[in-house]
C-alpha cells in the first residue's frame, strides 16, 4: 500500500526569518486593500510565519480583498444590481483570497494547524522531564 501526502498540508511553524514589525503598508494598494493589510500584519507579526519572500504573496491576498470590497460598494451604489463580468470577477478574487488566506494562517482551519506556537515551560514541574 502507499503512502501518499495529497491534500495534507504542513503544519505552519514560527519562521527563523520571521519579520518582527510589520512593514510599511504598500502606497500603491486600494485603500480597502491597506485596510486589510493593516488588519491582518499584526497577526502574521504575532505568530511569526511571515518572512520579506512572503510579502508579494501578502499582497496579492490583500488586492484580491480590495477587489471584492470595491465591486460589492460599487454594486450596492448601483442599487444592488448584480453585473455578471463582475460578479466572474469577485468570484475569482474571492477563490484566489480564500487560498492565500490558507497559506498564511488567516483561517480558522489554517490558524489549528498553527497551533500553540509558545514554548512549554513547565519542564520543572514535571517529575518525568530529563
Amino acid at each position: 500500500m502507499s503512502v501518499h501526502s495529497r491534500g495534507i498540508k504542513p503544519t505552519l511553524s514560527p519562521d527563523d526569518d520571521a519579520l518582527s514589525k510589520a512593514p510599511p503598508v504598500p502606497s500603491w494598494l486600494s485603500v480597502q486593500a491597506k485596510a486589510e493589510w493593516k488588519r491582518i500584519m499584526p497577526q502574521l507579526i504575532a505568530r511569526q510565519i511571515i518572512t520579506r519572500a512572503d510579502l508579494a504573496g501578502v499582497e496579492n491576498y490583500v488586492t484580491c480583498i480590495g477587489i471584492i470590497r470595491q465591486i460589492e460598494t460599487d454594486r450596492q451604489t448601483a442599487g444592488g444590481i448584480i453585473d455578471a463580468k463582475l460578479f466572474g470577477v469577485l468570484n475569482r478574487a474571492a477563490q484566489t483570497a480564500r487560498q492565500l488566506a490558507a497559506e498564511y494562517g488567516l483561517t480558522p482551519t489554517s490558524r489549528a494547524r498553527i497551533g500553540n506556537n509558545v514554548a512549554d515551560d513547565d519542564d520543572a514541574d514535571n517529575p518525568l522531564a530529563v
